[in-house]
Formats: structure tokens, C-alpha cells, sequence
């Protein structure tokens, strides 16, 4: 029998985890998806993310974690109990060689950011108020359940599935779900959208690439060597997939764009999250060369030709990425790196299917109980503001406030 030991090294470098984490969010979420939008509408943006990273903190610690974390309950949820998290804060039990508090704040970080990253896709013409009533259903009956059956020991846990840091539980997730709720919603009347101050999204793109490691060798849950290849190679995918983004442009445009950088960088982080703690240096160039390939024709070609109003491409970066990386850890998971997980590439071509049927699971539940979610707010509050409202802009629609006065 093993006795936990409490690591000091280990816990100080999971704060710090979780204090990157949460700088992903707020302001570095925040601002990626403000500078890319009208400037009628900038401060709603900013709202956006700062309300459901709050929503979801008090969310999280009233009945959410165990929720997830929780005894399996047939596959699918994790026990209810230890409600406002009274058992836990007052045991000082620990999870390997960190506190339990210290890991609850660290997964907490994670369910915020992933509601957050929804938002970009309903830009400019949803309602405040359903925004808020859609926070806490979205985490309740998505997110928790989602997150139990992949990390709190649920069915695809029990299956083998593999997601080191979030390609299903936060990218796939997120970004099916706001594919389903752009569709609900329908488009913007005006669909033109030139980046009122560009300057806010490359700041918010570096702070994202900063939090990052927080995000990813963080997952490692401890300060030793599988942190240290996860922060490598999480490095190493967003260069590659900055580069290969660059070149599309080039070979299309004659010119590559800092937008499509930042946009290779974010699509290279999505893509080796899932497989962070699985891959080698040479697998994680494959996967930030290739996710750029995908994001980008998802965007350029596809949403145009589909007509979806996915403002900001949550779907298209997100989501395909996401679902890219998760298959990619099917492919690549190097048992040299982590004895947890060995890919086709290294004889093991079962673990490939089970990462089909984890992107494919959580593709049909996030997409159907989020058309349910936004049906039943449409039908009640109603999901979208007036047409006047979206034309004057959110920020005085909805908030009474202008970001600037000049």
C-alpha cells in the first residue's frame, strides 16, 4: 500500500497551475474574443467571460466537483455529496501529492474557461440575461457529466479513452456546443466583422500561449518529468501550427496575416492538449502542422458553404481541432513518454477506436443537450436580443456602457 505524501514542490507548481489557468480565461480569453469584434460591442465581449468564469467558481464548489469526481454512478455522473465542498476543506485529504483543495481549484479553472470559449460563437446578438440563465445549465448537464465520464472515472474512462488536458472534456465539448447554440440563435444581421483593435486579440492570443502550460504540463499534477515534456511539446504544436497557418496564407494570399497567426497559435494548443502528456517532439510538429490544415478549411471553406453563424470560429478552431488532437493521441501516444497510453503508431491500433468513440460521444451529447438547453431558453426568456439592440450595439443595449468616448 502506497501512503500519499504531501509534495510542497509539487503543490506550489499546482497553484501556479491554477493561477495560469485562470489568467486563460481572465483577461486572456477575454481579450482575444474583444479585439476581434465591433467596438459597439467590445465590454459585452469582455462580459462574457469574466460572468461565466464567476458563475461557474461558485458553481463548482457548491456541487460540482463531486459531481465529477464523485463515485461512479453507472458511468455516467459522479455521487452527489459533499455539497459547498465542507468534507474536503475540513479533511486536508490529497490527490497524489497535492491537496485535494489545491486539485479542485485546478479542475475548477478548467469548467470555467470551457463555458467561457462558447461565447465566441453567439457574438453580438444574444441576451445577457439568457447568457446567464445558459452558464449554469450548460456546465450542469454538459460539462459535469462530460468531465466524470473521461476524468472522474465514468464509462470512457473505464473504456481507455485518453484526454491529458481537455481535447474532449473542454474543446470538443465547447466547441460542439456552440456550433448548436449559433444554430439556435441564427445569424447576425450583419455578419461583416473587422477587429475593432487587433492589438487586444494578439495580447489575449499570447497571454492564452502563456497560460497554456498551466493549462497542459500543469495536468501532469506534479513538478517532474511528465510536466516538463507536456510544456515542451504544448510549445512546440502552437509554433508549428503558427507556421503552417502562416503558409496556407502565403501560398493563398501572397501574405501571411498576425490574425492568422494567432489563430494557428490558439488551434495549436487545442490540438495537443488532449495528447500533451502521450506525445514526443516530432508528434506534436505533426499535430500543429496538420491542425492548421483543418481549422483553416473548416473556416474558409466549409462554414461559408454550411451558412453558420459561428462568430469568432469556436466550431471550427475549437472543435475540429479538437476533435484532430484527440484522434491524434489514437495515433501517436508513445509509451516511452507515458506508460498510460500507446497509439497505432506504436502497435496499439485499439486505442485509435477508442478515441474515435470518445469524439464521437461527446460530439452527439454536447450537440443535443445544448439544442435542448437553448429550445427551452428561446421558449421561456427568449435567446436573442431585438433587432434594434443588435444594430446599436450590446454595450449600450444591454449594459448602458461604452468602452470609448471619443
Amino acid at each position: 500500500m502506497v501512503i500519499a505524501v504531501l509534495n510542497s514542490g509539487d503543490t506550489a507548481w499546482m497553484l501556479m497551475s491554477t493561477a495560469l489557468v485562470m489568467l486563460m480565461t481572465i483577461p486572456g480569453l477575454a481579450l482575444f474574443y474583444a479585439g476581434l469584434v465591433k467596438k459597439e460591442t467590445v465590454l459585452n465581449t469582455l462580459f462574457l467571460s469574466f460572468s461565466a468564469y464567476a458563475m461557474v467558481s461558485i458553481i463548482w464548489f457548491v456541487y460540482g466537483y463531486p459531481l465529477v469526481f464523485g463515485p461512479d454512478v453507472h458511468g455516467f455522473i459522479g455521487a452527489p455529496g459533499d455539497f459547498f465542498f465542507h468534507n474536503v476543506v475540513e479533511s486536508n485529504t490529497l490527490v497524489g501529492s497535492i491537496p485535494t483543495s489545491v486539485y479542485a481549484a485546478f479542475e475548477m479553472t478548467f469548467a470555467a474557461i470551457t463555458v467561457a470559449l462558447i461565447s465566441g460563437a453567439i457574438i453580438g446578438r444574444m441576451k445577457f440575461s439568457a447568457w446567464m440563465l445558459f452558464v449554469p445549465l450548460w456546465a450542469t448537464f454538459v460539462y459535469l457529466p462530460v468531465a466524470h465520464w473521461v476524468w472522474g472515472g465514468g464509462w470512457l474512462a473505464q473504456l481507455g479513452a485518453l484526454d491529458f488536458a481537455g481535447g474532449t472534456v473542454v474543446h470538443i465539448n465547447s466547441g460542439v456546443a456552440a456550433l448548436a447554440l449559433c444554430l439556435v440563435l441564427r445569424g447576425r444581421k450583419d455578419r461583416s466583422m473587422l477587429p475593432h483593435q487587433l492589438g487586444y486579440a494578439i495580447m489575449g492570443a499570447g497571454l492564452l500561449w502563456f497560460g497554456w502550460f498551466g493549462f497542459n504540463a500543469g495536468s501532469a499534477l506534479s513538478a517532474g518529468p511528465l510536466a516538463g515534456s507536456a510544456f515542451i511539446v504544448t510549445n512546440t504544436s502552437a509554433a508549428a501550427a503558427m507556421l503552417s497557418w502562416m503558409l496556407i496564407e502565403y501560398l493563398r494570399f501572397g501574405k501571411a496575416t498576425m490574425l492568422g497567426a494567432a489563430s494557428g497559435i490558439v488551434a495549436g494548443l487545442v490540438a495537443i492538449t488532449p495528447a500533451a502528456g502521450f506525445v514526443n517532439i516530432p508528434a506534436a510538429i505533426v499535430i500543429g502542422f496538420v491542425t492548421s490544415i483543418v481549422s483553416y478549411t473548416a473556416i474558409s471553406f466549409i462554414k461559408p458553404r454550411l451558412g453558420y453563424d459561428d462568430a469568432l470560429d469556436v466550431f471550427g478552431i475549437h472543435g475540429l481541432s479538437g476533435i484532430w488532437g484527440a484522434l491524434a493521441v489514437g495515433i501517436f501516444a508513445s509509451p516511452f513518454i507515458n506508460a498510460a497510453g500507446t497509439g497505432l503508431a506504436y502497435g496499439n491500433p485499439g486505442q485509435l477506436e477508442i478515441q474515435a468513440v470518445a469524439v464521437a460521444a461527446t460530439f452527439a451529447y454536447s450537440f443535443v443537450v445544448t439544442l435542448i438547453i437553448a429550445k427551452a431558453i428561446d421558449l421561456t426568456i427568449g435567446l436573442r436580443v431585438s433587432e434594434e439592440q443588435e444594430a446599436q450595439g450590446l454595450d449600450q443595449a444591454l449594459h448602458d456602457e461604452a468602452a470609448y468616448h471619443i
